[in-house]
């Protein structure tokens, strides 16, 4: 349906429903891409709609409204229909709502959570057996209670006629995906640049869960820690000058990496090194030697046979295959 509407020059229409809480940000994060993609194209590639439940104007976070086109029983005609919702908060009419959405499943071309929005797919069994991503605070609750969902933690997941997406920025990274597989990477890449947005993290990127919510806030020296390894990638502290800058014997900050990380200082410190050089071999044009360098490698062939050994391929393949 997607191609059909593309080719035939007809806006491919969007539904989306907005269950609270929700805010501005969520919201045009989701929208503004579409949008961007209409002026920069300079014609009408998508139309937008935003529902509730039950027609009233949307209720925002900060005491603000959203206006809507109407309640979600009033729509028709869409090509693909979005939950979008910032949290999981049950209401009345939650099993209407779910049944809603399973009614409508068949008819749309694609079906998508927003945020905590797979949340509701998933509880309505459109789902099952799909990949799917959810905002990370959510996500461990969400793979125990849904078995039959493939879950994942990834930015976003576009799988068959199911998407879903994390929450914050992720959202802007699904929008764009969605524009790209029917539009193509050169809108993308102007939406892109209209938003100053650096880099659009592809479904193989990962949400990055902060270190806090990892470990607790009673470890603020690991924390400490590992925010001077992220702070020193060029030039790489010891493990003794990072001890010795937390306040805490080498041994000390060993055990403490190993308790709660599982790994050695030194181990952790490598991977954020080599996972800073995959991000630039993706995302920059600097050649591999620069990248090497600009990691703490001491020349390009340490920095090509270290990368290799992580992650069984080299520097200049990881580039190739991202290109190709």
């Amino acid at each position: 349906m997607q191609k059909a509407s593309a080719l035939m020059d007809i806006p491919l229409r969007l539904a989306v429903v907005g269950l609270p809480p929700c805010s501005m940000f969520g919201i045009g994060c989701f929208l503004e891409p579409f949008a961007l993609a209409n002026r920069l194209a300079g014609k009408k590639l998508y139309q937008l709609d935003v529902y509730s439940w039950d027609g009233q104007p949307l209720p925002l976070s900060g005491g603000m409204s959203y206006p809507v086109t109407g309640a979600l029983r009033e729509a028709e005609g869409f090509d693909q229909l979005f939950v979008l919702s910032e949290a999981v908060t049950p209401f009345a009419d939650t099993a209407l709502f779910t049944g809603e959405l399973a009614r409508l499943a068949p008819r749309v071309s694609l079906l998508g959570g927003v945020h905590a929005g797979a949340w509701w797919l998933a509880s309505a069994g459109v789902l099952d057996g799909y990949r799917a991503t959810i905002h990370w605070p959510d996500y461990a609750s969400f793979a125990e209670r849904f078995g039959k969902v493939v879950a994942s933690q990834r930015v976003f997941e576009l799988d068959r006629d199911r998407f879903s997406c994390g929450g914050a920025l992720a959202v802007l990274d699904g929008a764009l995906a969605l524009i790209g597989r029917v539009h193509g990477t050169e809108l993308v890449e102007s939406i892109a640049a209209a938003l100053c947005a650096e880099r659009v993290r592809s479904s193989e990127d990962k949400q990055r869960v902060p270190l806090l919510a990892r470990v607790g806030e009673k470890q603020p020296k690991l924390t400490e820690a590992v925010m001077l390894m992220e702070a020193n990638i060029e030039e790489p502290l010891t493990t003794d000058e990072i001890a010795q800058l937390t306040g805490q014997s080498r041994r000390q900050l060993e055990r403490m990496f190993k308790q709660h990380l599982d790994v050695p200082p030194s181990r952790y410190y490598l991977q954020l090194r080599l996972e800073r050089a995959r991000d630039m071999l993706r995302n920059t044009g600097k050649s591999v030697v620069q990248i090497g360098l600009l990691c703490g490698f001491s020349s390009g062939p340490h920095f090509s046979t270290v990368y290799r050994a992580h992650f069984g391929i080299a520097p200049r393949e990881e580039r190739f295959n991202n290109e190709a």
